[in-house]
């Protein structure tokens, strides 16, 4: 039997699904990353490397098989992340991610030099500290050595993938979050990586952009064999994280996608390129043809590990707590959830603010801010993204591994005032399902779109609305929408630095 294997290299850790040709899941694997977290969020790309060794193992083993079983593999990983490649393929220095905030001085910067509205007309989005051009700025910029020795700009899935096949390549959904590709024109923007470097070559130290059902090429690396995969096991083209989802659920128009993960995402899909002049959106092409117009949060389920380690307490008592509190108490805390900077809005200086916090507060209502302040930072993304013309008509569907917790579910349903949906397949293996989609592309020649809906898994309804939450969600959303607003005092630096 033919297997295809997923890999969803995440920031927390690698995961690996193995799938028969009809979907059907044998096994699944996870090996862990070096843990990291902003303002310096950096990753050794061989790390990565060893996680995916092992989980791939570990599948293999699990499913009773070989990786010389598997016909085509590929590889999602995190977005916006810079791995910078020296001569003869040398890692030049660990990998900036998504979640590192020192390039948002530079990203500042190179807004000013275009202005918004040009960044959105030519890349769909605004740079921020997150967008791999800011990363690339900040390392001309605080590393001129390692730039001078750049010789190839790779994202994280790109990578990973150049190890298994030698070749340099990207896809469309990936390549839309590094803020120097146009999605409509399906092209790299040199003239704005000039802003970085006018005299370099770029076309020349750029990934090859592939199509949804493109193959990467085959798994002929010595790396390759080292994992014990046949030589002509087929590559896909491997994408983001997300837009792995997205092809993992079966995303369609009308439907809304929040995942839960380490950042928070907001997602939608839609037949042509959405623009936000304010820069919250990213106007990103998928994976699978058409276009996934997306707003990220940088502070999502590590909010409410954060606030269960500091009341000592696990992830199910945590979530037993949020729902036992008293919702119609007066005057109860909230959470502006910037713990580490927020990236939508683009506030990287922030940090958290706890509001009326009083001597009468409760383990329960403790508990209850925190699920509260992450869910109403994502709504406010949705509730933008439905501004800026992106149909959320049909399913709100919770991905991402804290998809699992009561309190999300519950909360969600309340404040979003709609069902909530769950797809009936584990929420952190959705990425990795989505790859293994681009690798049974690959292997049969269907479109991804095709395997996608032959394989989509079903989304039950896990909860609703219940009779008292409309006035509870009008009041919360009011007081959050007053709490973010506070400008911070450390805020005012980045503006400076902008007009310098």
């Amino acid at each position: 039997m033919t297997l295809v294997a997923g890999v969803d290299s995440s920031t927390q850790s690698c995961t690996v699904v193995l799938h028969d040709e009809s979907g059907t899941m044998l096994a699944s694997a996870s090996a862990p990353h070096v843990w990291t977290t902003p303002p310096v969020s950096e990753q050794d790309p061989e790390g990565w490397w060893g996680a995916l060794s092992e989980a791939l193992a570990k599948a293999c083993h699990v499913a009773g098989t070989s990786p010389r079983a598997i016909g085509a593999i590929s590889i999602a990983a995190q977005h916006h992340g810079l791995v910078a490649i020296g001569p003869a393929g040398v890692v030049l220095r660990p990998a900036k991610l998504w979640n590192d905030t020192t390039s948002a001085a530079q990203a500042a910067r190179l807004v000013s030099q275009l202005g918004r509205e040009y960044w959105v007309r030519r890349t769909g989005l605004v740079p921020t500290a997150g967008i791999t051009i800011s990363k690339l700025a900040w390392l001309a910029e605080k590393e001129p050595a390692s730039f001078q020795n750049l010789r190839l700009a790779l994202l994280p899935h790109d990578w990973l993938t150049m190890q298994l096949t030698g070749g340099a390549v990207t896809d469309r959904g990936d390549a839309s979050g590094t803020g120097y590709f146009d999605p409509v024109a399906n092209a790299w923007c040199l003239d704005i990586l000039a802003l970085v470097d006018s005299e370099r070559d770029w076309l020349a130290q750029l990934p090859r952009v592939l199509g949804p059902e493109n193959p990467a090429g085959k798994a002929s690396t010595a790396r390759a064999a080292a994992l014990g995969l046949r030589p002509d096991t087929l590559v896909g083209p491997g994408t983001g994280d997300q837009s792995a989802a997205a092809l993992g659920l079966n995303i369609q128009q009308g439907d809304m996608l929040v995942s839960l993960g380490t950042s928070g995402v907001v997602a939608g899909i839609s037949l042509r390129q959405v623009r936000d002049g304010l820069g919250r959106v990213i106007g990103s092409a998928s994976a699978s043809g058409s276009f996934q117009p997306t707003i990220v949060t940088l502070n999502a389920a590590k909010v409410t590990d954060t606030f269960a380690r500091l009341l000592g307490v696990e992830h199910n008592e945590m979530s037993r707590l949020a729902l036992a509190a008293n919702r119609s108490a007066t005057n109860r805390p909230i959470l502006v959830p910037y713990l580490d900077g927020e990236r939508t809005p683009d506030r990287p200086l922030a940090r958290g603010l706890l509001l009326d916090l009083s001597s009468s507060c409760t383990r329960e209502a403790l508990a209850l801010c925190a699920f509260e302040g992450v869910i109403l930072g994502l709504l406010q993304g949705r509730d933008t993204l439905i501004e800026v013309g992106v149909d959320a008509s049909a399913r709100l569907i919770l991905a991402g591994g804290a998809s699992r917790s009561p309190a999300y579910r519950r909360l969600f349903a309340a404040l979003a005032g709609m069902p909530v949906r769950v797809a009936e397949v584990d929420g952190g293996l959705i990425s990795a399902r989505g790859a293994a989609v681009q690798a049974a592309a690959v292997l049969t020649g269907a479109t991804a779109l095709d395997v996608a809906l032959s394989w989509a898994p079903a989304c039950g309804v896990v909860a609703e609305p219940m009779t008292g939450d409309a006035d509870y969600a009008e009041e919360r959303r009011v007081r959050y929408g007053a709490a973010v607003d506070i400008e911070q005092p450390n805020e005012s630096s980045l503006s400076q630095a902008s007009n310098h």
